[in-house]
C-alpha cells in the first residue's frame, strides 16, 4: 500500500478524522449552531448572531475539544476498540500512535489559544473542559456509574457554556437539558449492555457486567419511563403546542415502544434500540431547526 503514496495519505488523513469521529463532530456542530440561535439566542437576530464572533469560537472550540478527547478516549481505548470495534480500529491503523498524540496536544493547544483571545472566562471554561475530557479517559471511564454521569455531562458540557454565555435561564430549557441528559443517559446505558463482556475483560466497571443484564435493563427502563414523565411535564408547559412541542409528544409514544425489547430483555434487539435513539437525538435537532424557521 505504500506504494501508492496517495492512497496511503489518504488513508492516514482518513484514520485520524475517525479517530477524531468525524460524523460526530458534524452532527455535533450542527445541533449546537441550531440550538444557539433557536433556543438559547433570544435577542439577537440573524445578522448579529452571524457576526458575533465569540459564538463561532467558542463553537469552534468546543468541535477541537471534542475532537481532542475522542483521540485521547482511542488511545486509552485502543486495545480494548480492536475486539469491539474491529473495522473502525483497522481503518485507523494507517497512522502511528504518536501522531494521534501530536494531532491531540495540537487541538487542545490551538483551543487554548483561541479562547485566551476570546476572554480569560472562556479560557478556564475550556482548560477544566480538555481536564475533565482527559480525567474521564484516564479514569473515570472505569468507575461504575461515575462513568455513565461523566461521559453524559461532558457531552452536554458545550451547551452548558452557550447557556451561561446568554445568560438565558427558563424552567423550560432546564426541563429540556433533563430530557437531553436521560437520553444521552439511555443512550451510553445500552451501548454498556452490548460491550458487557469486552468491558469486563479490560477492566470497565459497568452496571452490565456488575449488576448483571436483568438489572441494568431495569434500570435503562426506568430512566426512560423518568424520560417519559420529563416529556409530558415539558408538553404539559406548553400553553399553545408548537412544531418542537410535538417532538416531545411523540418521544412519549417512542419511549413506550422502545421501552418494550429492554423490559422483555431482547439483547439481539438492542443494536436498533441503540441506533433509534441516536436517531431520536437527531430528530429532535430538526424539530428545533423547523420550529425557529416556523414559529
Amino acid at each position: 500500500m505504500k506504494n501508492n503514496p496517495i492512497f496511503y495519505r489518504l488513508s492516514q488523513i482518513m484514520s485520524l478524522l475517525l479517530g477524531a469521529r468525524i460524523f460526530l463532530l458534524l452532527l455535533f456542530t450542527f445541533t449546537l449552531y441550531v440550538s444557539t440561535f433557536f433556543l438559547f439566542n433570544q435577542e439577537e437576530n440573524l445578522r448579529k448572531f452571524v457576526f458575533d464572533y465569540k459564538v463561532h469560537g467558542i463553537i469552534f472550540c468546543s468541535v477541537l475539544s471534542i475532537a481532542a478527547g475522542g483521540i485521547i478516549n482511542r488511545f486509552y481505548d485502543n486495545e480494548k476498540d480492536r475486539i469491539s470495534r474491529p473495522f473502525r480500529t483497522r481503518l485507523q491503523s494507517f497512522l502511528k500512535e504518536k501522531y494521534f498524540l501530536y494531532s491531540y496536544i495540537t487541538l487542545n493547544v490551538v483551543t487554548l489559544v483561541i479562547s485566551a483571545i476570546l476572554s480569560p472566562r472562556i479560557l478556564v471554561f475550556f482548560l477544566v473542559y480538555q481536564f475533565l475530557i482527559w480525567f474521564y479517559s484516564h479514569k473515570l471511564s472505569k468507575i461504575l456509574i461515575v462513568n455513565n454521569l461523566t461521559f453524559v455531562s461532558l457531552s452536554l458540557y458545550p451547551f452548558f457554556g452557550m447557556l451561561v454565555y446568554y445568560q438565558h435561564f427558563s424552567y423550560k430549557i432546564f426541563l429540556m437539558a433533563i430530557f437531553l441528559f436521560l437520553l444521552m443517559l439511555t443512550i451510553d446505558l445500552i451501548k454498556d449492555v452490548l460491550t458487557k463482556n469486552v468491558d469486563k475483560v479490560f477492566g470497565y466497571n459497568t452496571i452490565a457486567n456488575v449488576f448483571g443484564k436483568k438489572t441494568s435493563y431495569h434500570i435503562i427502563a426506568l430512566v426512560i419511563f423518568l424520560n417519559i414523565l420529563v416529556s409530558s411535564v415539558i408538553v404539559y408547559s406548553y400553553h399553545q403546542l408548537n412544531i418542537f412541542s410535538w417532538y416531545f409528544v411523540i418521544s412519549i409514544f417512542f419511549f413506550l415502544l422502545l421501552i418494550f425489547p429492554i423490559l422483555t430483555y431482547q439483547k439481539n434487539k438492542m443494536f436498533w434500540v441503540i441506533n433509534l435513539f441516536r436517531v431520536w437525538v437527531f430528530v429532535g435537532v430538526v424539530f428545533m431547526l423547523f420550529n425557529g424557521i416556523y414559529p
